[in-house]
């Protein structure tokens, strides 16, 4: 063959290797097919993969798309030039878990395949064009953490369940519902809300809702915000507040309510109360400023009467009281009260006079901030640099945190945006993202109540960010669960200034420097293309072998070797050793969190921001193909709601890796009532019984012996079933007979017997928590045990995802790495 026709020929085997090591080449056709119609595509989206971060992008989302079956994560927010419908396509995303198009410019209604996404956990649409209705077929996502569709034209009403259709409603495990700034009617349903929701957040505000607030409303006890605020909503306040003893913060301004002020007595941890332009008739209780946790009461614009009495037993947070245009006749001075009390359009202060300093315009809320000066030695930076809060000269991200509810009012508080700003660094250290300082500036309030605060984020050993980075921190202060800011700011939504970050004079010397390197490198590849051309013809075929094999490292397994058959497993990631490795800071001693016989346990942040638990085995503990191989089989198939689910693994330059999601122990120093911990025992019950009996081929989890063995330690010295104090937590109250705890103790008791023929089935144990549940009275919805083990596979999600945001140390125990079958 011609020497330069063998120099193309491996030129084009490099390229189709290169493909192969990075993209499936069906999702590569599939993405070039939706990249093709999107203009202003980053430098770096050329060549072989397609696979990378969107900055400024402009367009259309085709149908394509749906050609990406495996897509666990679609990230296009903050481009506002992608516009366009949403294709139907989209509901072909059935391993889909995160969908943000939150920032664009998308039109259309929101496609009711949309609802066939039955793992998304974090749906965000907020801030686009969609018209039309909510989809009902939003409710068949039962894993949904975040629902957001704040910010667009829809219109109708809120969509609950009946006989044919699916509704908001059945999402019982959603934490935020943001449906504000829309233009929804009718009325709030009853039906929405029952006291098996979760829901923390419901955001219903400036749409155009009308009718009475609903009774059930008052269900949802984990209710944290309420904003309905900005809307039609008339008659009197008949809502039961005081069961809602998580509440923080009540909007319910400029509606058409009526009647007495509701009573708020029972709500120890509400710190922000706004009612103002509403109807509200009558005097106000005395009991509402004693609210220990209370900030701020705005109860302006109302047709309240009588004699205001603030008491002597107001809470010592409380900073503002504005009752401004109402019909007070009285005041009941004497209180001690020394904040800002505010208290001009009232009858009383025109039969005084202007005199006192609450019945002035000159008594009004701090709300002007400056941030601390940086006392920095004179920097003449370049031009568009701004200089950082560490004295550095940088090209900083840009852009506004838009908090759609906060608990305080004095704006001017620099102790407020100090701390969120320290807790931001604090978040983006933790997981080692290229972030120097931020600051905070500007803070004002818009025509929505919501707080507007400017940030600037500085990059750290450069001046500029590059499009990784610049791709992640843009995502990330979007991600609702990332930051843990304190309870004083609501949920936050991040705009950017502009999409043109790379198009300044800042790019140019990268560019410079890129286009040489690259100009080189081609060059080195010709000669070393040339070199292998002539002295090695197989390369191709050797690069070919070597493509197949980073994509399924079980491919070339030799059966002659004993090795078995290639394994089978569907949904699960082959991991690459240097994935692992960058995820775990090189495997860094710092994120163990756990060591056990078979190795270590890393904690692991994959691109994205996933949370993942490693287990790497140690050399001592390596299996032969086959065992290893049917470990991840079988693993692979386990799918319970109660049990830890296996992401995938790594086998590759003699390691042996199993990915695991990571699931928190959540907060410290809970105190799990008698109801919560029978909760808890049926669910790993239920776990562990669909390893033994639905599983096939069954599994037996052999490493639950913590508290195997201290119920024997106690039986040794006690040999009394009525004097188990040693084993039993002293936070259970069992001066008050618990109803089912002596049943439960006599359980516990059988399952640790030595001989195995005196050991209740999971089965049976199942059976028995739940009639023990039964029989003291407590308020479960069981779930009835099925008999078919395909019930189990087709439930998705897994035990919990934790609400607190913040990333706790793991020690939970996962499946152990041997798995005994019967």
């Amino acid at each position: 063959m011609d020497p330069g026709k063998q120099i193309f020929l491996l030129i084009m085997y490099l390229q189709v290797f290169l493909i192969a090591a990075v993209t499936d080449p069906h999702d590569f056709t599939a993405l070039s097919a939706v990249k093709s119609n999107w203009q202003n595509a980053p430098p770096n989206w050329i060549g072989f993969d397609p696979c990378r971060e969107g900055i400024g992008l402009t367009g259309t989302l085709t149908a394509d798309i749906g050609n990406l079956p495996m897509l666990q994560e679609l990230d296009l927010s903050q481009n506002m030039g992608l516009t366009g419908t949403l294709p139907q396509a989209i509901g072909n995303l059935k391993k889909l878990l995160y969908l943000s198009l939150a920032g664009c410019s998308f039109l259309g209604p929101i496609p009711n395949t949309i609802g066939s996404l039955t793992q998304l956990f974090s749906l965000s649409l907020a801030s686009n064009k969609f018209i039309g209705e909510i989809p009902p077929s939003i409710g068949n996502l039962l894993n949904l953490y975040l629902l957001d569709v704040t910010d667009n034209k829809l219109t109708g009403t809120i969509p609950v369940s009946n006989e044919t259709s699916p509704g908001l409603d059945l999402l019982v495990n959603t934490r935020h519902f943001h449906l504000g700034q829309n233009q929804l009617t009718g009325t709030i349903p009853l039906k929405l809300f029952s006291s098996k929701m979760t829901l923390i957040h419901l955001l219903l505000d400036s749409n155009q809702l009308s009718g009475s607030i609903p009774s059930s409303l008052e269900r949802v006890q984990s209710l944290e915000l309420i904003r309905l605020d900005r809307n039609s909503l008339n008659g009197p306040v008949l809502l039961n507040f005081t069961g809602l003893t998580n509440l923080s913060q009540l909007y319910l301004s400029n509606n058409k309510l009526t009647g007495p002020m509701p009573d708020l007595s029972g709500m120890n941890l509400v710190t922000y109360v706004i009612m103002e332009r509403t109807q509200l008739q009558g005097q106000i209780p005395d009991s509402i400023f004693s609210v220990a946790q209370l900030q701020s009461v705005v109860l302006s614009n109302n047709q309240l009467n009588g004699t205001l009495d603030i008491g002597t037993n107001y809470g010592t947070q409380l900073e503002l009281i504005d009752l401004q245009n109402n019909s007070i006749t009285e005041f009941a001075q004497g209180s001690g009260y020394s904040k800002t009390l505010m208290l001009q359009g009232n009858p009383f202060c025109a039969t005084i006079g202007s005199t006192e300093n609450y019945c002035s315009l000159l008594q009004q809320p701090n709300t002007s901030y400056s941030p601390p000066p940086n006392n920095c030695v004179q920097h003449d930076c370049n031009s568009n640099q701004i200089i950082s809060p560490r004295c550095k000269c940088a090209y900083p991200i840009t852009g506004t945190l838009k908090f759609r509810s906060i608990s305080f009012s004095d704006l001017g508080n620099a102790g407020y945006y100090n701390h969120a700003q320290a807790l931001m660094m604090d978040a983006f250290q933790s997981i080692q993202f290229p972030v120097d300082s931020i600051a905070l500036s500007d803070p004002f309030k818009d025509e929505y109540d919501y707080l507007e605060l400017r940030i600037e984020v500085f990059p750290s050993n450069s001046d500029s960010f590059n499009r990784t980075g610049f791709s992640m921190i843009t995502s990330q202060l979007n991600n609702i669960t990332f930051f843990q800011l304190p309870s004083s700011f609501g949920p936050l939504y991040f705009t950017l200034d502009n999409n043109d970050y790379f198009s300044g004079p800042k790019s140019n010397k990268g560019i410079i420097i890129g286009a040489a390197i690259g100009s080189s490198i081609l060059a080195l590849l010709l000669l070393m293309t040339g070199i292998y051309a002539f002295k090695q013809r197989r390369k191709a075929d050797t690069a070919t072998g070597a493509a197949i094999r980073l994509r399924d490292p079980f491919a070339s397994w030799d059966r002659n070797e004993s090795a078995g058959s290639r394994p089978q497993i569907k949904g699960l990631r082959c991991f690459t050793f240097e994935e692992l490795k960058k995820c775990t800071n090189n495997f860094s001693d710092a994120n163990i969190i756990g060591i056990g016989g078979y190795g270590r346990v890393y904690r692991g942040i994959l691109t994205g921001g996933k949370l993942v638990a490693i287990k790497r085995a140690q050399r001592g503990s390596l299996q032969g193909n086959v065992q290893f191989k049917t470990e991840i089989e079988l693993l692979s198939r386990v799918h319970h709601k109660n049990l830890v689910s296996l992401v995938g693994f790594c086998y590759e330059l003699d390691e042996q890796m199993l990915v695991y999601e990571h699931i928190s122990n959540g907060k410290s120093g809970i105190q799990l009532s008698w109801a919560r911990r029978l909760q808890l025992a049926l669910d790993s019950a239920r776990g562990l019984t669909y390893l033994h009996e639905l599983a096939n081929p069954p599994i037996i989890h052999r490493d639950i012996k913590h508290i195997v063995t201290v119920v024997r330690m106690a039986m040794d010295k006690t040999k009394d079933l009525y004097n188990l104090h040693e084993i039993l937590d002293p936070a259970i109250d069992v001066g008050n007979t618990l109803k089912g705890l002596e049943k439960f103790v006599d359980l516990a008791i059988r399952c640790v017997e030595e001989w195995r023929a005196n050991r209740p089935a999971m089965g049976q144990v199942v059976k028995e928590i739940e009639n023990i549940a039964e029989q003291a009275g407590l308020d479960y919805d069981f779930e009835m045990l099925s008999t078919s083990a395909s019930h189990y596979y087709s439930t998705n999600g897994s035990l919990y995802l934790p609400d607190n945001k913040k990333f706790y140390e793991y020690s939970e125990s996962f499946p152990h790495s041997e798995i005994e079958l019967q």
